[in-house]
């Protein structure tokens, strides 16, 4: 018994060591990022990272430049626009979609859910080169709406969370319905719809979150000064001339903490939403 003991007292403890392994290798560059930001150029090249300064030392220069270039307020402003557009389409896409998948039958039905499927699976990198001549050639280029298309048209995230929530609401409410006299439109805004409040909050956090912290698109398809968002604004302080690390530290950890936010707040419903259809009843 005590050998028994002994083995389940060491797996245990192998696993909290490899958590805490884990833990350290996600959470030490953020520390050292956070320290860096209070920091000036010359205590940076003098002291460890992970040296906080001492309080009479702490400088709050670095968000002070960030703040008074006026750059993050053109990039946060682009960024909740990006974030808004996507939500609200993809929600409006993604729960119809759903809906047809689920309640209609019809021809080559297999295809076309068959064909998302594909589309969910193939990464995007490997049709850049025509989606970015297809929005050159439509006029998208360099315009805020070139990342809206290509989020609500490339994710498909949304049909697969949607499609899991639509599955457990009982066919019988459409079928009252129509006896009472409703149509397909009124059925899915009236009924289905409400019912798929969950699955839409999930898909807000998620698709607010992957939006946030997207740069490829952004930075590809957006390069005016003018589009900055809260991603490709740190470009702005990188560079050789204008850029130092302390500054291009504080200007990621004001980046950093909406999704923080976003993620503490709402991880409930991300796990919900996630997990959803997992189990059949």
């Amino acid at each position: 018994m005590s050998q028994i003991n002994l083995k389940k007292g060491l797996s245990k403890f192998l696993t909290y060591l490899l958590f805490l392994c884990i833990t350290v290798i996600v959470f030490l560059p953020i520390l050292v990022t956070v320290i860096a930001s209070f920091k000036t150029s010359g205590q940076l090249g003098s002291t460890s990272p992970l040296a906080f300064p001492s309080f009479s030392k702490i400088t709050l220069e670095n968000y002070k430049t960030i703040f008074e270039s006026g750059k993050l307020l053109i990039a946060t402003r682009n960024s909740v626009f990006l974030v808004v557009a996507s939500v609200v389409l993809n929600a409006i896409i993604g729960s119809t979609t759903a809906y047809a998948l689920e309640r209609f039958e019809f021809k080559m039905k297999f295809f076309v859910y068959g064909m998302f499927l594909i589309g969910m699976l193939l990464p995007a990198y490997i049709t850049e080169i025509a989606r970015f001549r297809v929005m050159s050639k439509i006029g998208m280029y360099n315009t805020i709406g070139a990342p809206i298309l290509i989020y609500i048209a490339t994710d498909l995230m949304q049909l697969y969370i949607y499609r899991q929530f639509v599955q457990k609401i009982p066919l019988a409410l459409d079928e009252s319905a129509m006896i009472d006299g409703a149509g397909y439109f009124t059925i899915f805004w009236k009924i289905i719809f409400p019912n798929l409040l969950p699955a839409t909050a999930t898909l807000a956090i998620i698709k607010s979150v992957d939006v946030l912290n997207d740069m490829y698109i952004p930075y590809l398809y957006m390069p005016s000064s003018s589009l900055r968002t809260l991603t490709t604004m740190l470009m702005d302080f990188s560079g050789s001339l204008t850029g130092s690390w302390q500054t291009l530290s504080a200007a990621i950890v004001i980046v950093m903490v909406p999704t923080i936010l976003l993620f503490v707040f709402f991880q409930r419903y991300i796990f919900a939403g996630i997990v959803a259809g997992a189990v059949k009843e």
